[in-house]
């Protein structure tokens, strides 16, 4: 179960890590303009928004990964970060889009709860 655990916050991390590259990087450019589903004009005038958001990204992204690297003694480390992800996720679920929920609250979740029952 710790194995399972610590692969599925790995993944949270790399999603993270994933959001923040389109956020800072990508947001303006066709892919992630794809991704987001925006038009150049909201991309243009919300770039230094996006890059905001995905400079947050990556922290949770860093926090998920400083717990994984104390080992044992990181899991309060890990809950708190992985709660930050969760409640992102549900509240961007909510008020942006749907799929918030399942590509960002719905891995934390798993993930909290594997490190819940170890």
């Amino acid at each position: 179960m710790k194995i399972l655990a610590d692969l599925l916050t790995a993944l949270v991390a790399a999603l993270h890590v994933y959001f923040l590259v389109l956020e800072m990087f990508f947001w303006d450019r066709p892919r992630g303009r794809k991704i987001f589903g925006t038009t150049p004009e909201f991309a243009a005038a919300s770039k230094s928004l996006a890059a905001n958001q995905g400079l947050y990204n990556g922290f949770l992204a860093a926090g998920l990964m400083w717990a994984l690297w104390l080992g044992a003694s990181g899991v309060a480390v890990r809950v708190f970060f992985l709660c930050c992800v969760i409640i992102a996720g549900v509240y961007g679920g909510y008020s942006v889009n749907r799929r918030i929920l399942f590509v960002q609250a719905a891995p934390a979740a798993l993930a909290m709860g594997l490190v819940l029952i170890r």
